[in-house]
């Protein structure tokens, strides 16, 4: 078989295809009055989706459009730069192209850009609640950044119609899982094409390139033109350069490399080792290289050797846990996450400055998210030194704008340094300095570590004591303060991670004496069972 025989066997699609699925999509659009909705990343799957849906549809009688496709475009606001601005310009030429379509609605398809609630963003919940990086074991950002903004705008439709049909551009030969997925709810179609949401009910799913291969896609969008105007010449360039070797070719055999193999989204996305994708971006295109930083930054905060030690020894609610002898990392210390906040900042000023025009006042992190990590440090983790403010205004050289904060008029920085210092001269003692931890931590030249031993104590707990007890003097009813204080006092009951560690194992060593069901598995010696250390259990969130 020669090589040309190989490239048409790997396309599986014709004009006579082509124009029976528009006939099919027609068909379907005009069945009944239950409103469409298609996501849209920017990708080359969900452009030859729209692009089919759209070239079918506008050759309908307008008599016949009679109701509104919905076009959805998640922003995680984390997105890549470049795609970001992609699909930004995008859904612009999309609401200008809509316009031109006869119909008897205001416009056929309608774009809606969708984000997290600010307190549910990357940056609020791991800058300001301090959640460890993601990875497959706490997978924290993927509901939160994608999926609850869509299923948010989906049951809002429902709300409106009773029931709503979700076009997609999943395609069974992504993967093998996909495929299985794919094959599973296929058998379960409550009508011919249409395949239940196993997450929503009254969503129903279209997916009309699901038995389209990789160079399916390619074809399609090489050779019938972009309906809004958006070159997919640019696209495949796109692709291009997220490839090691600027190459896209035709898919001849399962081992060559292909322009679906390169992936767009999040840059801060830890669950892989390497961006691949963004590190070809910047290798293969020099007006890219503004964002080696970004890059850098991911790879300096998604360091998993380094990680432990940057976090609390105890859970974001107080409590212990630990496995192989060793306690499980909470979230982040507060110097490390003010670190990332100064880091954050930092990257942002360069690329306002340094890079394209487009991107001078580009934000990697907004000033909603900003107000709410200030809200979480100080009334939350009872950090009253409010130093969010203070951080931004020396990176950023201007004032930080919170028009409705109110914070205390008692306890600020002042107080907060004066606390400090003489909770030093408690944790000076000679119990502190004579801790193995403490011994070890100075032999490696530790200061950040070392210095995080006062941090999650002593002052730690005095500051949510003083904070508590201030909040509450206002109160007519203080009657659940000895409670909160003593929550403050539980959580922060241990001279360290080694007097923790202890306590832990205590408490587990009488439960299995009295026969009482235990974590077993932290007397379990990680070199003796053979397996690598993982400080975070499944889905251990806090």
């Amino acid at each position: 078989m020669n090589e040309s025989t190989m490239i048409k066997s790997s396309v599986t699609i014709n004009k006579d295809k082509i124009n029976g699925l528009m006939e099919t999509v027609r068909n379907l659009y005009m069945a009944d009055d239950i409103p469409w909705v298609i996501g849209y990343s920017g990708g080359k799957d969900s452009t030859a989706t729209l692009q089919l849906v759209w070239l079918a549809l506008r050759e309908l009688p307008k008599d016949k459009l009679k109701k509104v496709v919905h076009i959805i475009n998640t922003d995680t606001m984390v997105e890549s730069p470049v795609i970001e601005k992609w699909v930004e310009r995008s859904l612009k030429m999309m609401d200008e192209a809509s316009k031109q379509i006869d119909t008897l609605v205001d416009s056929l398809f309608v774009t809606h850009r969708l984000t997290p609630e600010y307190d549910q963003t990357f940056w609020t919940n791991f800058i300001g609640r301090g959640y460890p990086f993601p990875r497959k074991k706490l997978r924290w950002c993927t509901d939160r950044l994608k999926i609850q903004p869509v299923n948010k705008f989906v049951k809002e439709r429902i709300a409106e119609t009773g029931e709503i049909i979700l076009v997609l551009g999943t395609r069974k030969a992504e993967s093998t899982n996909r495929a299985r997925t794919m094959a599973y709810y296929e058998a379960k179609r409550v009508r011919e094409l249409l395949s239940p949401n196993p997450t929503l009910a009254n969503e129903l799913v279209f997916s009309p390139l699901e038995n389209w291969t990789n160079n399916d896609v390619w074809v399609f969008l090489m050779q019938y033109q972009n309906p809004w105007g958006l070159s997919n010449n640019e696209l495949q360039t796109l692709y291009m350069s997220a490839t090691e070797d600027r190459e896209c070719p035709m898919m001849t055999e399962k081992n060559l490399p292909s322009c679906g193999q390169s992936r767009f989204g999040c840059w801060v996305c830890t669950m892989v080792a390497k961006d691949k994708s963004m590190e070809a971006m910047i290798a293969n295109d020099d007006e890219k290289t503004w964002m080696t930083p970004l890059l850098e930054f991911r790879n300096r905060f998604g360091d998993e050797d380094r990680d432990r030690d940057r976090r609390s020894f105890k859970k974001l609610q107080g409590y212990l846990q630990g496995s192989y002898e060793q306690l499980h990392h909470g979230p982040y210390l507060k110097e490390w996450r003010e670190q990332w906040l100064r880091e954050i900042l930092t990257k942002q000023l360069e690329i306002n400055q340094e890079g394209p025009t487009e991107f001078a006042d580009y934000e990697l992190i907004t000033i909603q998210e900003l107000r709410c990590i200030r809200r979480i440090w100080v009334f939350e983790k009872h950090e009253f030194d409010d130093s969010l403010p203070k951080i931004y205004e020396e990176v950023m050289g201007k004032h930080f704008d919170d028009p409705e904060w109110i914070g205390s008029e008692a306890f600020g920085n002042v107080e907060w340094m004066l606390l400090g210092k003489t909770c030093d001269l408690v944790m000076n003692s000679t119990t502190y300095k004579e801790s193995e931890e403490a011994i070890a931590l100075a032999r490696r030249g530790d200061a950040s570590r070392l210095e995080s031993l006062r941090d999650n104590t002593i002052l730690e707990m005095m500051s949510s004591l003083i904070d508590v007890e201030n909040r509450a003097m206002g109160l007519e009813n203080r009657k659940n303060i000895i409670d909160d204080l003593e929550k403050c006092i539980k959580r922060n009951f241990y001279e360290n991670e080694e007097d923790a560690t202890r306590y832990y194992r205590d408490q587990l060593q009488r439960k299995k004496d009295m026969g009482a069901r235990y974590n077993e598995k932290f007397f379990v010696n990680v070199q003796e069972e053979g397996e690598e250390f993982d400080d975070i259990p499944e889905g251990a969130e806090e």
